[in-house]
């Protein structure tokens, strides 16, 4: 464990959803900042769904692997966070030390809706970044104009656009224009609104660029976005279907290269 970073060991009762994915998240977005661990108190085999929505969420899951607490007893850590009310009243009857923060999401496994770890990874992300942020002594002082929020789903693309990508958790041009079989410059056009009223950030990936929700978004809009994606998926159920059509994520690139 390195000394120069603030030790963080996530832990839920399986080790093989939720743990897994904060741990993966938080080390991917500030590993710079943080040494991740994450345990369980009666361990699993991590779920295959879990691993493939990090996957499609471009972030790596190679290190991956099931820990019992036990592991860890003795240890210190600066944060210790708990993701179900189960590991939050185990984990004080082992030696661990550090900060106790007491998260608590609904286990995938068991959560409703058609794409249930990808809703859960997606809040676990909004969350972590919050935690980033505090922690770097960034916080984030995004204000929302709630009309221009609400016009933005005035129009079919766009909206069709923040539910794809709250449902993929981040989507290239090339798979938007795929999945609405529409033109490139129509597609664009509409990010950039989406961009510029800050519902969507952006990252460069080679030559592609991959549009996300913004996490700096206050809760209340992230709330709304997600519950209309959640709610509403047989509106874009074509649009899943032609991005399925596509393939993996790596087919798309070879897609967005042709």
């Amino acid at each position: 464990m390195s000394t120069a970073k603030k030790k963080v060991l996530f832990l839920c009762s399986g080790n093989s959803a939720r743990s897994q994915m904060a741990e993966a998240l938080l080390r991917y977005k500030a590993g710079d900042m943080f040494d991740v661990f994450s345990a369980g108190t009666v361990p699993e085999k991590i779920d295959d769904k879990a691993l493939s929505a990090l996957a499609n969420f471009g972030v790596p899951t190679e290190d991956l692997e099931s820990k019992d607490i036990q592991l860890f007893e003795g240890k210190e850590f600066d944060f210790i966070i708990s993701l179900c009310d189960k590991a939050r009243q185990e984990y004080k009857t082992y030696p661990i030390s550090g900060q106790h923060i007491a998260w608590d999401f609904a286990d995938p496994k068991s959560r409703s809706g058609t794409v249930p770890f990808q809703a859960t990874l997606n809040e676990l992300n909004n969350r972590i970044s919050m935690f980033v942020s505090i922690q770097s002594k960034k916080i984030p002082q995004l204000k929302i104009d709630p009309i221009q929020f609400y016009k933005c789903f005035t129009d079919e693309i766009r909206l069709k656009c923040l539910m794809l990508i709250q449902y993929e958790g981040e989507l290239c041009v090339c798979e938007l224009m795929a999945a609405l079989d529409d033109i490139q410059p129509k597609v664009s056009r509409h990010l950039a609104v989406l961009k510029k009223s800050e519902l969507l950030i952006d990252r460069k990936q080679g030559q592609w660029v991959f549009y996300r929700i913004n996490p700096d978004l206050p809760d209340w809009a992230k709330s709304v976005l997600a519950q209309t994606a959640e709610s509403n998926v047989g509106f874009i159920q074509q649009n899943i279907n032609n991005l399925t059509a596509m393939g993996s994520r790596p087919d798309r690139a070879k897609v967005c290269c042709e």
